[in-house]
């Protein structure tokens, strides 16, 4: 199954109202499907080593609903959010709240996190993968749950020990919101295999930075592998799976500031290399609009989620392929 594309903004700095419901009205004036929120809490000036995102986030809940307000069409997401972060019960009922007040417009995408300092930072204990990973799914569990029961929910788990939930408001989205779930690792893109609506093939950052082993977890035979951990979750439901991928290092021909031999750089990699790795765009338009089709047949990624620092250059790639 071929899907049609479409292509979100992922917003990672704190501006102002202003700013940030001009950002909003921008990218749904533009043809972008989506805007994301990323859900980092690091201080102003820090960065997400190696990928040059700046992070002054606003906080998830309050940014999405502002963008929701500001907005008639666009779709909203948070990519991801983390679920050490919020307690699964009251994010159930805040994503829930965010569909209505939005008129069916919210995706929601759920995380295991993997920030390390982020943690320390916040003072959250970074537990195992194992932890995160198990919390994650009874997030995700419970939510499923709750929005499709109109009864009382009893859930029992390691983490959510929930008797007599009532999920109110009901979404408007039946029966939920879009499920995203996302990361690098097998167990975590096993579990999107077998519970989300959109599965998000990302670098594996299980070390807690991203580094040169996100960049080699990365490559074309790891991707490959990464399909196949959904697959293996989806059974018989992968055609149902939307398949999303972020674009994070981009250079594009008379468009971008930095260049293609300064991306070379910085992730280690030859061009020919740089120009069919999963997560970069590299090159002329025709050249990432033919590689985009490309990865499209090979990955079936037809999702694909850009930095709100690339929205400008990006458009001749959105106004040629979304939709098609």
């Amino acid at each position: 199954m071929t899907r049609p594309f479409r292509f979100a903004i992922q917003a990672f700095s704190s501006p102002t109202k202003r700013e940030w419901v001009d950002l909003a009205r921008k990218v749904e004036d533009s043809g972008f499907s989506t805007l994301h929120v990323a859900d980092h809490y690091l201080g102003p000036g820090s960065r997400i080593e190696g990928t040059g995102h700046r992070v002054q986030a606003m906080a998830l809940i309050p940014a999405l609903t502002a963008a929701a307000m500001a907005t008639t069409t666009l779709r909203i997401g948070s990519r991801m959010a983390c679920t050490s972060y919020h307690l699964p019960t009251i994010l159930t009922k805040e994503m829930a709240t965010i569909d209505v007040l939005s008129e069916g417009r919210l995706e929601i995408g759920l995380g295991a996190g993997w920030l390390v300092n982020e943690y320390e930072g916040m003072g959250i204990p970074f537990e195992s993968a194992g932890r995160r990973i198990q919390l994650m799914r009874e997030t995700a569990e419970f939510m499923l749950m709750a929005y499709g029961s109109d009864a009382e929910v009893d859930y029992h788990g390691e983490f959510i020990d929930s008797s007599g939930y009532v999920a109110v408001p009901r979404p408007v989205q039946a029966p939920h919101p879009p499920l995203m779930i996302g990361g690098g690792a097998p167990k975590v893109l096993g579990i999107a295999g077998e519970l989300a609506d959109i599965a998000s093939v990302n670098f594996n950052n299980s070390s807690g930075v991203v580094g040169a082993g996100s960049i080699s977890s990365s490559t074309e035979d790891e991707t490959h592998k990464k399909v196949q951990w959904i697959k293996d979750g989806a059974g018989d439901r992968f055609d149902q799976i939307e398949l999303e991928t972020a674009t994070y290092f981009i250079s594009i021909d008379g468009r971008s500031e930095i260049t293609a031999d300064a991306v070379s750089k910085r992730t280690g990699l030859e061009m020919a290399d740089l120009k069919r790795f999963p997560h970069a765009a590299v090159g002329s338009v025709d050249e990432i609009c033919d590689e985009l089709i490309r990865r499209r047949e090979e990955y079936g990624f037809s999702y694909i989620t850009v930095g709100d620092a690339h929205l400008d250059a990006y458009l001749p790639i959105v106004e040629r392929l979304a939709g098609t």
